[in-house]
């Protein structure tokens, strides 16, 4: 009799503790996770617009945000084994996650894509290598690693996580030492200013929607704790790193990708090295978890998905680059609050703790949380203040105020029947 292979990504279950990852694995999968050529694009802007005393409060503060919100998602998903699209079916019920699902994994696809073109576009302007020949190969490259799984997603990381901090960093003391040294970079002052709220939302906004997917990875966690941790290190340190190289290439050059900064000081070498690891090592991650939410829509194993999804990204990366990185930026806004929902269910509706996956039988569609998402998503494009904040908060907020309104209703209403029997 054959025997039944066993999909090692855990598409569709909890991963066993068998096929759990120790603190080092877990680290430099997160890590590379965090190292994003964006966020160095995010950190550009605030090291111009604001004082180094301001960016680093400024940085400490948005990256404590990002590491408390992916840090709980991160518990959620160690505790329970399962990715971010299995976990929304508590909440959303199982076809109303298909919604969640769908939106993570669109714009993960969108992101990989702008991510190829990210490498392709600038490699073909210092080698003269064509344009869509970098594309293809370098998709295939990054499709290729998404497909065998969390081992090669932590094989690539050990690699790439050393070489990207030891080539960045020299090249970030080289520009550190043409402004003349760490004190003239710390008496730096901006020509023009940004307010605080708003770079706080540069710095939150950079990578919150990515945070959303902490849940795909963090599930392979061996512990509660390990999975916490390797989180909130990637978060804090891996993401701020990104934003120091950022803010000291964009004052020392006006160039905020630390491989820009490279080619300008003639490190061509390295510098498409830094590059190119720094994208494989955040698009290999995207394209992974665009995976795991088709599959929670069609039931197809994840490898499959993959595939198909690195395609299309490949094919529509110029246009993306060129079309559609505002509108990414903009479905963005819509993902922290279905991680807000899944926080506000677990720990408060369900007091941290939900049963078992496979005995669970889930609502098609749970219309609290879609109407809270709808609410989160409003609150951020609309409200006052700092937007990802008022996404996550107002999503919560609304999903448990009218469960628990619903909840007593029901409740009410079975009271008001078992009344009337008693009296008949």
């Amino acid at each position: 009799m054959e025997q039944k292979k066993v999909d090692l990504d855990f598409s569709l279950q909890a991963v066993p503790k068998a096929h759990r990852n120790g603190f080092w694995r877990m680290l430099v999968v997160m890590l590379g996770f965090t190292f994003f050529s964006a966020s160095m694009l995010s950190g550009g802007t605030l090291g111009l617009g604001l004082s180094m005393h301001q960016f680093i409060l400024v940085v400490v503060a948005g990256n404590l945000i990002l590491g408390v919100y992916t840090g709980s998602l991160a518990y959620i998903a160690a505790k329970t084994g399962l990715s971010t699209h299995l976990l929304t079916r508590y909440a959303f019920g199982e076809k109303g996650s298909y919604l969640s699902s769908f939106l993570l994994s669109a714009t993960q696809v969108g992101w990989f894509g702008v991510g190829v073109a990210m490498f392709a576009v600038p490699v073909q302007k210092v080698t003269g290598i064509d344009t869509y020949a970098l594309v293809a190969v370098s998709g295939l490259l990054m499709t290729g690693t998404a497909f065998f799984g969390m081992k090669a997603l932590a094989i690539l990381s050990f690699v790439a996580i050393p070489l990207i901090i030891a080539l960045g960093g020299y090249s970030a003391l080289e520009a550190v030492n043409t402004l003349g040294g760490f004190q003239a970079l710390m008496q730096h002052q901006p020509t023009e200013t940004i307010s605080l709220a708003a770079a706080l939302t540069i710095c939150v906004g950079s990578f919150i929607s990515g945070g959303t997917l902490t849940p795909d990875f963090t599930r392979f966690a061996n512990t509660k704790r390990n999975g916490v941790i390797t989180t909130v290190i990637a978060f804090f340190i891996g993401n701020s790193l990104m934003f120091f190289f950022g803010a000291i290439g964009a004052i020392s050059t006006g160039q905020s990708d630390i491989s820009e900064v490279m080619f300008l000081q003639g490190l061509i070498i390295p510098a498409i090295i830094v590059l190119g690891l720094n994208i494989w090592t955040t698009n290999d991650n995207a394209i992974y978890a665009s995976g795991l939410g088709i599959s929670n829509i069609t039931k197809i194993k994840k490898s499959k998905v993959v595939i198909f999804n690195g395609i299309i990204g490949t094919i529509l990366a110029m246009w993306l680059y060129n079309n559609f990185v505002g509108f990414l930026t903009l479905l963005g806004a819509a993902l922290p609050p279905i991680g807000a929902i899944i926080m506000a269910d677990f720990f408060i509706l369900n007091r941290g703790k939900y049963k078992d996956f496979e005995n669970m039988k889930f609502k098609a569609v749970n219309w609290n949380a879609l109407i809270a998402w709808a609410a989160g998503a409003a609150s951020a494009q609309f409200l006052p203040g700092i937007p990802p904040l008022n996404g996550l908060l107002g999503a919560a907020l609304v999903y448990v105020v009218l469960s628990l309104a619903v909840k007593k209703a029901v409740e009410s209403k079975s009271a008001i029947k078992v009344e009337k029997v008693t009296e008949a």
